[in-house]
């Protein structure tokens, strides 16, 4: 557990696994319900803002879904589709576009630099690196709890006055920043920007190899 200190859950076999010969990987993620502007009471519009406490909302040690690429189609059977060459090399254009303006919503099945958000399991392919993986983790993390109707849409006309129903993610919504093993004050990124230029020095042996984000959340709001 990460952000609660560190504590283990469980045995270490639990823990994600990484191949090196055939630059392949695997992880568990925990998703938090952190509402730390509502604590800090940076904003004077409290109608706008989450009143939630903290919570352990996902453990994906717990879901059968997380570590089988088969059965995760049960959530997103369009996998099949984006997994073709053109699908993918058609990725190049977010990487492009969220690492140097905004992440195009369009292509919802693309993670920009990182890779494919399909499909919604801990299982990368191509990784190069632990930072890449992670960042990839978070967007697909995102995106299957918006398939499970778990996260929502709080952006446009329709997130005015009430969240809405969002099965398909729309990255603008989001941005994240690393808290752990080396926290980020500077600026937050973009879904799918290029880790090129800021993972250096945020992965090293035994301490640094598990990481975490805190995720930013754009929420359109009206008072009357």
């Amino acid at each position: 557990m990460v952000s609660l200190g560190g504590f283990s859950l469980g045995t270490a076999s639990q823990r994600g696994t990484r191949d090196d010969t055939d630059s392949s990987a695997f992880y568990h993620l925990h998703w938090y319900i952190y509402p730390v502007i509502y604590w800090l009471e940076l904003l004077t519009d409290f109608a706008c803002t989450e009143s939630a406490s903290i919570d352990v909302a996902y453990l994906t040690e717990f879901d059968p879904l997380w570590n089988d690429d088969v059965k995760s189609t049960i959530l997103n059977p369009e996998a099949i589709l984006f997994g073709t060459n053109i699908a993918q090399g058609a990725c190049i254009a977010d990487c492009i576009a969220s690492s140097s303006g905004a992440s195009l919503d369009s292509m919802f099945w693309c993670s920009g630099c990182q890779g494919s958000l399909y499909p919604f399991t801990g299982n990368i392919s191509g990784q190069n690196g632990g930072v890449q993986a992670s960042i990839l983790l978070v967007g697909r993390m995102i995106a299957k709890l918006h398939r499970e109707l778990l996260a929502w849409g709080y952006t446009g006309e329709e997130g005015m006055c009430d969240k809405y129903p969002m099965p398909i993610i729309k990255k603008t919504q989001y941005r994240y920043q690393m808290v752990f093993p080396l926290a980020e004050v500077n600026n937050c990124k973009r879904i799918g920007q290029s880790e090129v230029f800021w993972q250096a020095g945020k992965e090293f042996p035994i301490k640094g190899e598990d990481f975490a984000y805190l995720i930013w959340r754009k929420r359109d709001c009206c008072l009357f």
